[in-house]
């Protein structure tokens, strides 16, 4: 179960349960990655479906139809790392329809996935940051083909299920090759390589 928070979200004492915060905000070493791939869903309702979690409006959501679990799928054409996985829920305005429990999977394709994160929500409003990184500090992000988010459970025993926006990101690479630092000015970035 994720424990992990970024300071950005309010995380209850019961057993690292999730509550959302209401400002976006990852750091400025990551990158969206959602652009990359082909998303589908398991199910929807006409009109809500899976462009309105890539909309960026969050007045529009995705709906599921269908029997638990509701799933959306995240397919890339070649392996990516990816570190964080950011969704926008709204327990007051969804109630029955936000999520409470759900499950990150990873492989690469529907044949192999993986449960790589299981988190629960209480209540939450606003955006829900959910780490890929593993329990060793070394394992930062995930090198994968798919991404499979899975609706477990909604709270007051709900049916369906409502995703306003879900937002994935994976570590900027870096734009010098075998180089191990960072660097920020233009100068130091020319510089850096001997010939």
């Amino acid at each position: 179960m994720a424990t992990e928070s970024d300071g950005e979200e309010e995380v209850s004492e019961a057993a690292g349960k999730l509550m959302g915060s209401p400002q976006l905000a990852v750091e400025d070493d990551l990158r969206e990655m959602a652009k990359k791939a082909a998303w589908s869903v398991s199910s929807c309702k006409p009109g809500n479906g899976v462009l309105s979690l890539r909309d960026d409006n969050l007045d529009t959501y995705w709906q599921s139809d269908g029997a638990q679990p509701h799933l959306v799928n995240i397919q890339f054409q070649k392996k990516v790392k990816l570190q964080l996985v950011v969704i926008y829920v709204d327990f007051k305005l969804d109630e029955s329809y936000t999520p409470s429990k759900i499950s990150i999977r990873a492989g690469d394709g529907f044949h192999n996935l993986k449960e790589i994160k299981t988190v629960e929500l209480v209540k939450p409003v606003g955006w829900v940051h959910i780490s890929l990184s593993g329990n060793d500090p070394r394992e930062t992000f995930i090198h994968t083909f798919m991404l499979q988010i899975a609706v477990l459970s909604n709270h007051l025993n709900g049916r369906d299920t409502h995703i306003r926006q879900v937002k994935i990101y994976g570590p900027r690479p870096n734009p010098v090759p075998l180089q191990p630092f960072h660097f920020t000015s233009q100068e130091f970035v020319t510089y850096s390589i001997l010939r």
